[in-house]
């Protein structure tokens, strides 16, 4: 820099002032460029601000996590890519979609663990907020959206305009059946309900992009499926004279349905799925009740029918059900796939739970149970208002 009409001395004054402003600025524009790489947010985050503060454990924890963070950035959009441009997807697409997102949650819990500061605001999802940075809501919310694509119901699905009902109605007539009083059934009704929620949230017909197998309303098999056919028809006499209703609409869906598949029937799907896993266990529902007083708590026992039956029957004919301990790798196994003891080390290091500690660990599953118990009461609601 040159300063006409400036003594030597001024001159070599503001040389140095010039040079220092220069090193502040290209400083601060590297610090920039690190957080834009790290965040793609182009912004510095206040994990990059706080860096330089953080011990070897502290910022080998913020690595890992803005690793996951990229590679989860990464892999929404690539799947964004290949569906805009209608490409194949490949076999079970959203199965690396989940992993990126259940990468995202553990590396977050190890972050917040090394550094408790880090656990900022709520979120939208209800995920408590050491699992979850509020600022990736939209991240989220594009996983959703691209699961909804992926997950659609085929061409050939018979969809139902009462979904919810139908469930409700099923599962009320199916503990009917079985002899059970009004306060049974009720529950009986509720329940079914939080199991539908919980497989599909609430959707109808859907497939699976992290299974082969797993199809429809309640996300059965093919044999479980035909086992829930199976006992469907031993019962429905029985349900007959009880709910005529239920029973002209039960012949009307099966013979709409005809010989195809009847997981991608909503009414089949739903009235199979619960008589293979769930409906033995309603005549049991008072005393679950009694041992499981809360609504959600119920809720999260049959959802674990879903996922680990024989160990939640064991427990239930232990006599101490809540402290019944899971030790066997493969059950862990199924946990954690299903989103238990699975985000953050001290989780993941777990090699037994009690089934207290199970149903503690189903917190994901929780707003999704209370969604169904709302549309439940609203359920009641309507019938009420029809019957005035």
């Amino acid at each position: 820099m040159r300063c006409v009409g400036a003594t030597p001395v001024l001159q070599t004054v503001l040389i140095l002032r010039h040079r220092v402003v220069r090193d502040f600025v290209l400083a601060v524009l590297a610090l920039t460029l690190v957080a834009v790489g790290a965040s793609g947010l182009g912004v510095v985050t206040p994990a990059t601000a706080q860096s330089a503060g953080l011990t070897k454990e502290q910022a080998a924890a913020q690595a890992a996590y803005d690793t996951a963070l990229r590679a989860f950035k990464a892999v929404l959009a690539e799947r964004r890519a290949q569906i805009n441009a209608k490409q194949a997807l490949g076999d079970r697409p959203g199965q690396a979609l989940y992993l990126a997102r259940r990468e995202v949650m553990s590396t977050y819990k190890d972050l917040t663990d090394a550094v408790p500061a880090r656990i900022g605001r709520g979120n939208k999802f209800g995920v408590p907020p050491a699992y979850f940075d509020a600022a990736i809501e939209p991240l989220i919310d594009e996983y959703a959206a691209l699961f909804k694509i992926m997950q659609a119901p085929p061409v050939n699905a018979q969809a139902s305009k009462t979904p919810f009902k139908d469930v409700a109605d099923l599962g009320r007539a199916i503990a009917r059946a079985k002899g059970l009083d009004a306060a049974t059934v009720d529950a009986a009704g509720r329940i079914s309900l939080g199991v539908f929620f919980a497989e599909t949230n609430g959707n109808q017909n859907i497939g699976n992009a992290r299974s082969n197998t797993y199809k429809g309303s309640f996300q059965t098999g093919v044999a479980e499926d035909r086992k829930g056919r199976a006992a469907w028809a031993a019962i429905r006499p029985k349900v007959a004279p009880l709910d005529p209703a239920v029973a002209a609409r039960d012949e009307a869906e099966t013979a709409r349905v005809g010989s195809g598949d009847q997981r991608f029937n909503h009414w089949t799907a739903v009235r199979n799925g619960l008589m293979h896993a769930h409906a033995d266990l309603f005549q049991r529902i008072p005393a679950i009740r009694k041992l499981l007083p809360g609504e959600i708590d119920q809720m999260k026992l049959f959802q674990l029918i879903q996922i680990i039956p024989s160990p939640t029957r064991s427990a239930l004919a232990s006599g101490n059900f809540e402290g019944y301990r899971i030790s066997d790798p493969r059950i862990m196994g199924y946990l954690r796939n299903n989103s238990m003891f699975t985000f953050g080390k001290a989780d993941r290091a777990r090699t037994s739970a009690t089934f207290r500690e199970i149903l503690d660990a189903m917190w994901l599953f929780t707003e999704k149970f209370e969604r169904a118990r709302a549309k439940y009461a609203e359920i009641k609601a309507q019938e009420r208002g029809q019957a005035r």
